[in-house]
């Protein structure tokens, strides 16, 4: 199927490479053309969420397409091509397959069993749809992993267990301020964005009381602060706020941090000492907040790295009925893949076949003018019905083998035998569908 996954997450890298590597939505379209005009890209699909960055990819070649991503990736990091290498993952094939849905599924994050990795999952192809950089390949495995996560979530243990990222955080929030709940403590939200909106519904849940959306223009934090009775601020005005504040979540998509050291100290410096820890959860990628602000006396910073270190794992046995899902799903998905990318090749070899039977009857009626126009039919007929008999053991069984684990070679062997030209659609509807009259199912 030449499915190629390629990427880093907080297991492979830390925090300050991940913010080099970090997609903003704006940057997205230019990045996933700029992929799909490399040599060895067919299609491309992109995922970044504070924890990863991951590039799913149809490619005309392994080594090839892992070479373009990889040089693409470094580039807009400005990351030494050898330094990146060292802290990217490659899942090729049915690999990538079971990788892709794992991540959809929510075990392979930070948070084991989150549920936010599947609103990302969904963001990443309709990006990817909307670039129009997702072909027959992308669209077929994230449409499948989209349907694999709910399922999981569905019928697993890990929904119950599952939590997002911003639960975990609140959860070492109210142990950092010394309490068992977040109930009553006045919470800032810095961001407007589906993260933020995610915290302060998450803050609501958990009986905090959300008093400021901050963001950088007070129109902007309006639209968010109305729907929980919270008031809208300006980023550069956050000190005056402080006194009336236990909790800050930040999680913008700033390039630079939005919370620095000087200015946290002036806020802290206005708190009254009663009050408490001033606790600031840091969920951006990007860095919303200067590392040092965790140093500053009556702060408690807790960002991603820490978030991962103190993050206890599912229980065995939820993960274990998610995995077996999972695993079960990706042998189905990964069959069918591969099915599907045999298609233009059987529809190739067809193709050919029209040639040369056309050739062939043009050539017949020239030499045998003395045949009726119902005579000449038959004879179309009857041969266009011996070719097709032939052909469709071949296809079939090219289909079947298709679906097994070095289904990819089959194909290739086809084109290879026949000569074929095989296109590499980059588009859902380029892809024939022999099902339908004229090149269907022999």
């Amino acid at each position: 199927m030449n499915l190629l996954v390629v990427g880093a997450s907080y297991r492979t890298a830390d925090v300050s490479l991940l913010e080099r590597l970090a997609v903003a939505a704006q940057e997205l379209p230019g990045l996933l053309t700029g992929l799909l005009r490399r040599d060895h890209v067919t299609e491309v699909a992109v995922l970044s969420t504070c924890n990863r960055v991951e590039v799913y990819a149809g490619v005309s070649t392994f080594h090839g397409g892992v070479a373009d991503i990889s040089a693409t990736l470094a580039q807009r990091a400005g990351v030494d091509p050898a330094l990146l290498a060292h802290h990217l993952y490659v899942h090729w094939d049915a690999d990538a397959v079971t990788h892709t849905l794992r991540v959809a599924a929510g075990l392979d994050s930070m948070v084991a069993g989150e549920t936010q990795i599947l609103g990302q999952v969904r963001e990443a192809y309709a990006a990817a749809t909307d670039a129009d950089t997702a072909g027959r390949l992308l669209h077929d495995l994230l449409q499948q992993a989209l349907r694999v996560g709910k399922r999981a979530h569905a019928e697993t243990g890990i929904d119950a267990a599952g939590r997002s990222v911003v639960s975990a955080a609140l959860d070492l929030a109210a142990t950092a301020a010394g309490a068992t709940s977040l109930a009553d403590r006045g919470a800032l939200v810095v961001g407007t964005g589906s993260m933020g909106a995610l915290a302060l519904a998450t803050l609501s849940r958990a009986g905090a009381t959300p008093r400021y959306v901050a963001s950088r223009t007070e129109q902007r934090a309006a639209r968010l602060a109305n729907a929980y009775a919270a008031r809208p601020a300006v980023l550069s005005q956050l000190a005056a706020h402080m006194s009336e504040i236990d909790l800050v979540v930040s999680a913008t998509a700033s390039p630079h941090p939005v919370l620095t050291t000087e200015a946290i100290a002036a806020a802290v410096a206005s708190r009254p000492a009663y009050r408490g820890p001033l606790v600031i959860c840091d969920l951006a990628v990007p860095r919303d907040v200067e590392p040092a602000v965790g140093q500053l006396p009556g702060v408690e910073l807790i960002d991603l790295p820490r978030l991962a270190a103190g993050e206890p794992s599912l229980a065995t046995a939820e993960v274990a009925a998610a995995e077996e899902l999972v695993a079960a799903e990706a042998a189905t998905v990964s069959a069918g893949l591969r099915d599907v990318a045999v298609v233009p090749t059987v529809a190739a070899l067809r193709a050919r076949a029209d040639e040369v039977v056309a050739s062939e009857l043009s050539r017949l009626a020239g030499r045998l003018p003395e045949l009726s126009d119902d005579q000449q039919a038959e004879v179309a007929h009857a041969v266009h019905r011996l070719v097709q008999r032939l052909l469709h053991q071949p296809t079939v069984r090219v289909r079947q083998l298709a679906a097994g684990p070095d289904g990819h070679s089959y194909a290739a062997v086809l084109a290879e035998l026949f000569d074929l030209q095989v296109p590499q659609p980059r588009r859902v509807d380029e892809v024939p569908d022999l099902t339908e009259p004229g090149g269907g199912a022999a």
